[in-house]
């Protein structure tokens, strides 16, 4: 009984090993895509207060 019991645990154990990588894979994934985000806002923010002529973010300069 005792090495089935193990053979159950070591599974489990494996199991949550799996799901903490994928978790750091989603994680990563993520991070990567609020960074391209953040990149493409702050573009589009630069073009919009350019052709606007206002500055809409409130940092004391237009573009």
């Amino acid at each position: 009984m005792g090495l089935f019991w193990d053979l159950i645990q070591q599974g489990e154990l494996d199991e949550q090993k799996n799901k903490a990588e994928s978790l750091e894979e989603r994680v990563k994934d993520l991070e990567h895509e609020l960074s391209s985000t953040k990149a493409l806002l702050l573009k589009t923010l630069k073009i919009l207060e350019e052709r606007s002529g206002t500055d809409i973010n409130n940092d004391g300069q237009i573009g």
